[in-house]
């Protein structure tokens, strides 16, 4: 079998997104029990705008591009869970046009959320420990040391939260059937149930790691924002620095991938690792199926490029 071409996923409601260099697919199991499949072309910016593809420009990009064909997929999912409903409602001619919109809105909320629990409210509450923490007054890095053990508990606050419903433990358990597949197929292991069921459900180069990898590096990359700057222009050249921030995980996820045997990089990893264990669970048969599926069918569309098992 040819060097497996680079496949990552997202799992979504009751399925998987898989995106190969330039196509993306998801397979949702619909609530009659089949698989719906989208198949989507993927147009790369980067083939015309070849700067595009510079180390950490491309982090940048990949992360807004993930964003958008990750609500594109969660779009498709969430039509096929109300297969039923609309089955037996009305299809006026603008409802994909108010579907849209309303995908669009969630997302617009949910990246204000986002920002707010994971960017301002760890800023806002570590400007209220300067006169408890002396240090965080006279030295930026530990200013953003404290900013930073704030923001990550806050994300494993919301992390054990959302895990108490039901419906993202079954997001959870897709995770884990699509690290599944994924890894069988990177090992050269044949795409079945059987095969991808002894394959671990914890994957390096997942986005949770990512998002701890993150984490951690806006410590250093926000240390460079003057500790004297008033709390408005922190945030402001925060938010500034995220593209920067993605970046630099972008190329350490990639090259600790290169990199895995490695004891150092394989230990730099292995937080993101533990912190796995809250985001993936064990998946069904049944949802590990769905998730080849939608690897099976980016593959076929980047038919010439290499042997599926």
């Amino acid at each position: 079998m040819n060097t497996p071409i680079s496949v990552g996923g997202q799992a979504v409601l009751e399925g998987v997104m898989m995106r190969s260099p330039r196509n993306m697919t998801v397979a949702v199991r619909t609530p009659s029990g089949e698989i719906a499949m989208k198949r989507d072309p993927l147009k790369l910016l980067s083939d015309s705008w070849r700067f595009l593809k510079w180390p950490v420009v491309r982090g940048t990009v990949t992360l807004f591009s993930s964003l958008a064909l990750g609500m594109k997929a969660l779009n498709f999912s969430a039509e096929c869970a109300m297969e039923d409903e609309k089955k037996g409602a009305d299809e006026g001619p603008d409802k994909g046009v108010w579907t849209d919109i309303m995908m669009g809105a969630t997302m617009v909320f949910s990246l204000g959320v986002g920002l707010l629990l994971f960017f301002y409210l760890p800023l806002q509450l570590t400007e209220l420990l300067k006169d408890v923490i002396p240090a965080t007054r006279e030295s930026s890095l530990a200013f953003n040391l404290v900013d930073g053990v704030i923001r990550v508990i806050i994300f494993l606050a919301y992390i054990a939260a959302i895990t108490r419903m039901k419906d993202i433990r079954r997001v959870f358990e897709y995770h884990g059937a699509e690290h599944k597949a994924i890894y069988a197929y990177e090992a050269g292991g044949e795409l079945t149930v059987e095969s991808a069921r002894k394959y671990p459900r914890l994957h390096p180069r997942c986005g949770t790691s990512f998002l701890l990898v993150v984490m951690a590096l806006s410590i250093l990359v926000f240390s460079f924002i003057p500790k004297d700057a008033l709390l408005y222009e922190k945030a402001l050249a925060r938010l500034a620095l995220i593209p920067v921030v993605a970046g630099l995980s972008y190329e350490f996820i990639k090259f600790s991938a290169r990199k895995k045997e490695n004891r150092l990089v394989s230990a730099l990893v292995r937080p993101g690792l533990w912190l796995q264990n809250l985001t993936t669970r064990e998946p069904s048969d049944d949802q590990i199926e769905v998730a080849i599926s939608a690897l099976k069918e980016a593959l076929r569309m980047e038919e010439g490029k290499y042997e599926v098992a």
